[in-house]
């Protein structure tokens, strides 16, 4: 009898837990690479969308000097089927790769020339992501040292709700040099974004450029779903 309610218990709880995992859909990001100049960035995400478990995955392309998307450079897809027990979406992803290998040879992305993280941010998916919070990293090759705070900026409210930022970035040189520097798109405004948070930071390998992960939530259903973009500065 004790055997039999434990089991019952362990699977009660597996249950419940299942259905914490599954409320929100909480997207999985991929550093990609960058091309041979360091001039063009690619990333991945992928999940699993809920409540419907599909898997989806999306790519883009960044012109990293400009800041912005390349022409078509961004592609998803979402399979028709659900997920089965312990698939994470990353399939998605894989196919979405296989049939976009023109877009990857056209900039000449190599995914083995990808970002040295410079901070990466431990915080969990559920915090508030209200932005605000300083940020210190370092370049410990090149000697720099970084500040970074992320500033958003909402307007309206409830469904009409839109919402952009930026980043307030200071560099230290070697010397003691500070060089303040925006980064973002602040007029982009971004419909039923309600918190925004720095993820990752990486130094591109080539010219030592700034890719900024930038973690975005948005209501879904029964939680938050969470999706990737990035900011991209040439120092």
């Amino acid at each position: 009898m004790l055997v039999r309610k434990s089991f019952y218990l362990v699977a009660a709880a597996l249950i419940i837990g299942g259905i914490h995992l599954w409320a929100g859909d909480n997207a999985s990001f991929v550093d990609l690479g960058f091309s041979p100049d360091g001039t063009i960035y690619m990333f991945g995400q992928y999940g699993v969308e809920s409540p419907t478990l599909r898997p989806w995955a999306s790519l883009g392309v960044v012109d990293v000097p400009r800041n912005n998307y390349v022409p078509e450079g961004r592609v998803s897809y979402t399979h028709t089927d659900p997920v089965v027990a312990g698939q994470d979406g990353s399939g998605a992803l894989y196919r979405l790769l296989t049939r976009n290998t023109t877009l990857a040879n056209r900039y000449g992305i190599s995914f083995l020339h990808q970002g040295q993280p410079l901070y990466i941010s431990l915080d969990t998916p559920s915090g508030s992501g209200n932005g605000g919070e300083l940020i210190e990293f370092r370049d410990f090759e090149k000697n720099l040292a970084y500040r970074a705070t992320l500033v958003p900026t909402f307007d309206g409210y409830g469904n009409n709700l839109k919402s952009s930022f930026i980043i307030n970035l200071e560099r230290t040189g070697r010397d003691g040099t500070k060089r303040n520097y925006i980064v973002g798109s602040p007029q982009i405004k971004r419909p039923l974004i309600t918190g925004y948070r720095i993820r990752k930071v990486m130094v591109a390998p080539q010219d030592g450029s700034l890719i900024f992960v930038i973690e975005m939530k948005k209501p879904g259903d029964g939680g938050f779903d969470v999706r990737y973009m990035v900011e991209a500065i040439k120092l």
